[in-house]
């Protein structure tokens, strides 16, 4: 019988060993989701019946996407050599990282933001830039046009932010594309529908900008990942270069044409959203709640040193909320996302009973 020898598992490269984790908490989460900012009630009603008419043949073919890549720019107003679909944001911002970061490369930030920027900059070994927004969360433009420096090579903005809600200025994205022609400027309008501004129409104009749209939020299409990069088609190229050719899976590609043609469903869950945001503004400063302006389908509390104590009791009345405390300039922050008016008719009933039972005090 041969000896057994010790073998230890091969080591990923340094990138990965020093990126940083993202650990979504996505189990348990039964009750009304505000916690992830998804369309809290449902997709159009349109989609499902899609869905009930996929047949097993469907699901023999490779998906191709062009079709529907030409009608999202149709709906966008763009060209449709413009429009790259992607599984979700998520993989509209790795691509955009593996297309145009190298190692030493930097990726500039204001923060607090989202995420996966660091999660898929880091990954492709680049520098993290770090800018610390100001006060009330204001957009750090002078800050941030000081920090560009030659090897900044991707400059990544949401807008509205997550997890704060707040927007930048057109002439601040102008700006930074411009001090920076050598950085992908990618202005990330999730949360698009909430707000409704958008750089669109300087895709090609700015050949540095690039703009992410998501159909997870507004639309409700979450669960099928489907996000959406538009670029000058000379930037496009080089991203169509990097993707994979099947990540956007046939049932999202069925589905999209028609959740893109029920603009009433749209708009009515919308104006729901809007008018709820107001409502649950109004709530927590009559509760003494610190809360932040949004123009997305979420608001930012401070809730403070009780801020898991409040989550926590939020959880037990069914409602689940996301403490974003870890982030950058956040301690002591909880972000609660708004649905249909209905729905947060229960929240802020839940709001208000939770911070009488953990005895807070404005």
């Amino acid at each position: 019988m041969s000896e057994r020898v010790a073998v230890r598992a091969p080591t990923p490269r340094e990138g990965v060993r020093r990126m940083k984790e993202y650990h979504p908490p996505v189990a348990g989460r039964d009750g009304l989701r505000l916690d992830f900012n998804e369309n809290t009630l449902a997709c159009s009603p349109r989609v499902i019946e899609v869905l009930k008419n996929i047949t097993a043949a469907d699901l023999t073919r490779y998906p191709e996407r062009g079709s529907v890549e030409a009608m999202v720019a149709a709906s966008l107003h763009v060209e449709a050599a413009q429009v790259l679909l992607t599984n979700g944001v998520d993989e509209a911002i790795h691509v955009l990282c593996q297309a145009f970061l190298d190692r030493g490369d930097a990726m500039l930030l204001p923060v607090p933001t989202y995420s996966m920027y660091e999660v898929y900059g880091s990954a492709a070994e680049a520098r993290i830039d770090a800018v610390l927004a100001g006060d009330g969360f204001r957009f750090p433009l002078d800050a941030m046009l000081s920090a560009i420096h030659p090897r900044t090579r991707l400059i990544a903005i949401a807008n509205p932010n997550s997890p704060t809600g707040a927007t930048v200025a057109r002439d601040a994205i102008v700006a930074l594309a411009e001090r920076a022609p050598q950085a992908v400027v990618l202005v990330d309008e999730a949360y698009y529908h909430f707000f409704g501004e958008t750089v669109l129409d300087l895709i090609g104009k700015l050949p540095n900008l690039v703009v992410a749209r998501t159909f997870s939020k507004a639309y409700g299409l979450a669960g099928l990942r489907l996000g959406a990069l538009v670029a000058a088609e000379e930037t496009m190229q080089w991203l169509r270069r990097v993707i994979s050719p099947y990540s956007v899976n046939q049932l999202a590609l069925a589905c999209l044409p028609v959740a893109l043609d029920d603009s009433a469903y749209l708009d009515w869950y919308v104006a729901e959203v809007k008018a709820a945001r107001a409502e649950v503004a109004q709530a927590l400063k009559e509760f003494g709640v610190e809360h932040w302006p949004s123009a997305a389908n979420f608001i930012l509390t401070r809730i403070g040193v009780q801020h898991d104590a409040f989550v926590k009791a939020m959880r037990t009345r069914g409602i689940l909320t996301r403490d974003r405390s870890a982030d950058p300039g956040c301690d002591g922050l909880v972000r609660i996302t708004v649905g249909t008016r209905e729905q947060m008719k229960l929240a802020r009933e839940a709001i208000e009973t939770s911070l009488k039972e953990i005895g807070w005090h404005a």
